[in-house]
């Protein structure tokens, strides 16, 4: 080990520059462990909080009368109660600290994500007085825990979206232990109340499964309605007139709610990556979406987008009436498939057309550290598999079940269609989000320096050839721009279209028999009941990657 004379040697004089300690040496922090210790031991906390509360949710879901002190409602309010605090300490306190967040992360929290989490977080305040109301006249057969919690939910839901609309660009550069770990339990807190909300969801399908298995699918919503609520004790309520609006009401705006927490959830991560992080002063944002944009960007993907929109909605409500009607129940399958079998290749062509542009145009990628664009894409990939994996399932069954040949057909074609579609979309979403905005590959160059490295014996000894060089964004041609727009315009209506139909109770994979008939209902249903929710947020996270596209082309 050097001696303090050697150290003083060889930086200096003591103090000097090019001795100065890290800016988050101020934090009593071991140098050696530094690079790893906050983000662990918030990691870890987060991990555990979350392991913990989605044991209590699924012993719940699968053994209600074992708990019966509702102890996943307990425990959730506990962990929703701490990040309240946590989040006062930054908004009242810490984030008044000088010098707490110097960088700002330009690609989280972009206005088109922010827009849509607050009209979710509005949607979900209104959910929350349904829920409220229906809970006050079953409060004698429900546990008081379950009907305090949206007193605690709301505020919770009201201050996060606050904190999100107002900070998620801060790259917090003090108190770092502190501020990831409340960050982390707050990502554990939206992680946990999306899970009880799946598996509340999951119960009433279920609930709904056996019933038409015992035949009683014909059975009319009022003679349903008091049977049917999905706690284990609910079904000795007496629910009046009053009481069944405001059942129906949260049972309506559910997947609002349960869209939000997943999309709260990825920008407290993007927070979280950004605590400590350094952003270079060159790192700017995607444009603004204004109304020119829009009018610039043409009327073919808006028009053919906003018939797949109409059709959609027409299809999704003949289905809801005629599906629970055995006559009918063949039609409702029907249009569901004619809908997506001629949706579906119009998408994939879509993309198709986008990639070509792609090629066309050569634009450069953008580098360097981007925790918010690597999880748009992590996301993108991993909740495609859900839907991925119901293709797959889908079309074992359809080739080798023994349910109704057409529908068989049907949902082999199906399944195909949306497997060609979700591959080619991601393609396209991923490549364009790494493109750079303003600059394209300088062809010219390239081909020089590759022409010389054939010619010229000196570049043959290891030597690599250098990367292709870029120039602004002068030579884009304004169709390129026009046709990248036009697709992304068409893919966002068709997307926010299939996150709805799925979204508000359109399954016809419970439905149909092929899944089950093959599996067997219990396993299937398992199958589809991860794939779904899954699958749902893809479509409207596609819908927010899609704008960023439009936007940037």
């Amino acid at each position: 080990m050097s001696s303090p004379t050697e150290l003083d040697t060889f930086c200096g004089t003591p103090g000097s520059p090019s001795c100065a300690q890290p800016d988050n040496q101020n934090e009593e922090e071991d140098p050696i462990w530094a690079p790893t210790r906050k983000p662990l031991i918030s990691g870890l906390l987060g991990l555990n909080v979350f392991l913990l509360g989605a044991a209590l949710v699924a012993g719940h879901a699968f053994n209600p009368q074992g708990l019966k002190n509702a102890e996943p409602q307990v425990f959730i309010m506990v962990v929703m109660g701490a990040s309240l605090i946590w989040m006062f300490w930054y908004l009242l306190w810490a984030r008044n600290q000088p010098g707490i967040s110097p960088h700002k992360d330009h690609h989280a929290g972009g206005i088109t994500v922010i827009l849509v989490l607050v009209v979710f977080a509005a949607v979900s305040l209104l959910l929350y007085i349904f829920r409220t109301g229906y809970l006050i006249y079953v409060r004698d057969c429900t546990p008081v825990a379950a009907v305090i919690s949206p007193f605690i939910e709301a505020p919770f839901l009201a201050l996060q979206t606050y904190l999100l609309w107002a900070h998620s660009k801060d790259c917090i550069h003090k108190h770092k232990i502190i501020t990831r770990s409340g960050l982390m339990v707050i990502l554990s807190a939206d992680l946990l109340l999306w899970l009880n909300a799946v598996t509340e969801d999951t119960i009433h399908a279920q609930i709904e499964m056996e019933k038409a298995q015992m035949g009683e699918s014909n059975i009319t919503d009022s003679s349903n309605d008091d049977d049917s609520d999905t706690g284990d004790n609910s079904t000795l309520c007496q629910c009046s007139a009053t009481c069944l609006v405001f059942r129906k009401g949260f049972e309506v705006l559910y997947p609002f709610n349960i869209e939000y927490y997943l999309m709260a959830g990825c920008l407290i991560y993007v927070m979280w990556k950004n605590v400590g992080r350094r952003v270079s002063p060159g790192h700017h944002g995607t444009k603004k979406l204004t109304l020119r944009t829009i009018c610039e960007s043409g009327v073919f993907g808006l028009v053919f987008g906003t018939l797949v929109l109409m059709a959609g909605v027409t299809i999704f409500v003949l289905y809801q009436v005629w599906v629970t009607h055995q006559e009918r129940r063949l039609i409702a399958f029907l249009l569901f498939y004619g809908y997506h079998l001629a949706v579906m290749p119009l998408m994939s062509l879509f993309c198709l057309t986008g990639m070509l542009i792609y090629v066309l145009e050569r634009r450069a990628h953008q580098e360097g550290h981007n925790p918010s664009r690597k999880l748009d894409v992590i996301l993108l990939i991993a909740t495609a598999l859900g839907q991925l994996a119901l293709s797959y399932f889908s079309l074992v069954a359809a080739v080798a079940g023994s349910a109704s040949e057409l529908i068989e057909s049907l949902d082999l074609s199906y399944s195909l269609l949306t497997l060609l579609e979700l591959l080619l979309q991601n393609i396209f979403i991923i490549e364009g989000l790494h493109r750079h905005p303003e600059k394209l590959l300088k062809e010219d160059n390239f081909s020089k320096l590759r022409k010389k490295k054939t010619t010229d014996p000196k570049l043959h000894d290891g030597n690599t050839l250098a990367p292709p060089a870029v120039q602004e964004h002068d030579e884009k041609k304004p169709w390129t721009k026009r046709v990248i727009q036009e697709t992304s315009v068409f893919l966002i209506l068709s997307n926010i279209m299939l996150w709805v139909i799925p979204a508000f109770g359109v399954h016809p994979q419970f439905e149909n028999g092929v899944g089950k008939q093959f599996f067997g209902f219990t396993a299937w249903f398992v199958m589809v009941n991860v794939g779904q929710p899954l699958s749902v947020f893809y479509r409207m996270h596609s819908v927010g990657t899609l704008m960023e596209l439009f936007i940037s082309a």
